[in-house]
């Protein structure tokens, strides 16, 4: 069994680009991870590709042959759905493939196109990734959910609005060199405090924006980059899946998030290391609220915790295990479909010592990526290692 390499990955600039559509933002994504890859497009024998909310926003379906065809590719291609965590799964799948020896090259990626469609109608398809019948018909949104679950989780351990501001604070200012994130503005605990209110106790800063944008990766076996000479040091050495009910009154807590337990247990299992060993991470913080869970998930702290992380300095780029140095969604952006290849790209060039904020963890040879779909129904963990 071959842990896969990667041999080339790519994001598009994130933010709005209501002119471009999903097929231009992921040929230019795909193309060029497959150009830092240096590989024969005629190599790649699989596409899967992450994908939201392609009816509601660009009115197309069966978008797997649709982008590859936009990059070239003559292969078997799969859409893989999963709200917000849609393209973790199907790096998920792509990790499968190359491990059972069905493929040696696999292409990975995903795209959404959002702000071509308002605020409001963004909103609302967004809405479809929780239980309509029970939920959305009664008026909930994805911001009111996380609200709820921030009340439960100050509820049941404590913590305050403040704490959730020195988290924007932090991911503001990671992102301000982060060349491809859609939201390079410095902000301060008090702007974060005294922002408008989306969903009490949750701001206009505690919120991730709504973003247009795509990322693509090449995978290969351990043997084809060795054979054909890539520059491929970092490699995907655990993945991991977990699920929970869907809609938030069919859980028995709030206030914390169980998928991400089992993925998280999983991948670091399947790796054969644990939280210890991991020298930072990309975690889904679509909300300042989820940045907590997914840090308790990963067994970086015990729950409680993590709320204070981010105020201690403990998660920042000085910090001892720094968390979302590309921004995180709440600053660099979140393309619901292409958010897990982005933070696997993140992951590589801080491996590798490419990314800006590299000088944060010179010496890292583990990271993880965290993403996460819905009320964290759904969410996959991978564990990424640089290889001898």
């Amino acid at each position: 069994m071959s842990d896969p390499r990667i041999a080339g990955a790519s994001v598009t600039q994130f933010g709005k680009h209501p002119e471009r559509t999903g097929r231009d933002l992921f040929a230019e994504a795909g193309l060029e991870a497959l150009s830092q890859a240096g590989i024969d497009p005629e190599d790649a024998e699989a596409l899967y590709y992450g994908n939201f909310m392609g009816e509601l926003a660009e009115h197309q379906g069966h978008q797997g042959p649709l982008m590859a065809e936009a990059i070239g590719l003559d292969v078997p291609a799969t859409r893989v759905e999963a709200a917000c965590a849609s393209a973790g799964t199907a790096v998920r799948e792509a990790v499968k493939t190359i491990r059972n020896g069905e493929a040696e090259v696999v292409v990975v990626g995903g795209a959404e196109r959002m702000t071509n469609i308002g605020t409001a109608a963004a909103t609302d398809a967004l809405a479809i990734a929780a239980d309509d019948l029970y939920e959305v018909r009664a008026g909930m949104t994805f911001p009111g959910a996380y609200a709820l679950m921030a009340r439960s989780y100050f509820d049941q351990y404590g913590g305050s609005h403040e704490d959730l501001a020195h988290i924007a604070v932090k991911n503001h200012e990671h992102a301000l060199v982060n060349e491809h994130a859609q939201i390079q503005q410095e902000i301060t605990v008090e702007d974060a405090i005294e922002a408008p209110t989306i969903a009490d106790p949750l701001g206009l800063y505690d919120s991730c924006p709504i973003t247009d944008g795509a990322a693509a990766a090449v995978l290969t076996t351990e043997a084809y980059a060795e054979e054909h000479d890539l520059d491929a040091p970092v490699a995907i050495t655990g993945t991991g899946q977990g699920g929970d009910n869907l809609a938030l009154q069919d859980r028995p807590h709030l206030a914390q998030t169980p998928a991400a337990d089992k993925a998280a247990e999983e991948a670091y299992g399947d790796a054969g290391v644990g939280p210890d060993d991991v020298d930072f991470a990309e975690v889904h913080d679509c909300f300042t609220i989820a940045e907590v869970f997914a840090i308790e998930s990963l067994g970086f702290y015990e729950r409680g915790e993590g709320i204070a992380a981010a105020r201690d300095g403990e998660t920042t780029r000085d910090g001892d295990r720094p968390i979302n140095l590309s921004g995180g969604l709440k600053a660099k952006g979140h393309p619901v479909g292409a958010t897990g290849v982005a933070q696997l790209a993140t992951v590589t060039w801080l491996l590798d010592g490419s990314h800006p904020r590299a000088d944060a963890v010179p010496d890292s040879t583990v990271g993880v990526a965290h993403n996460a779909g819905g009320t964290v129904a759904s969410t996959t963990v991978h564990v990424m290692e640089v290889q001898e």
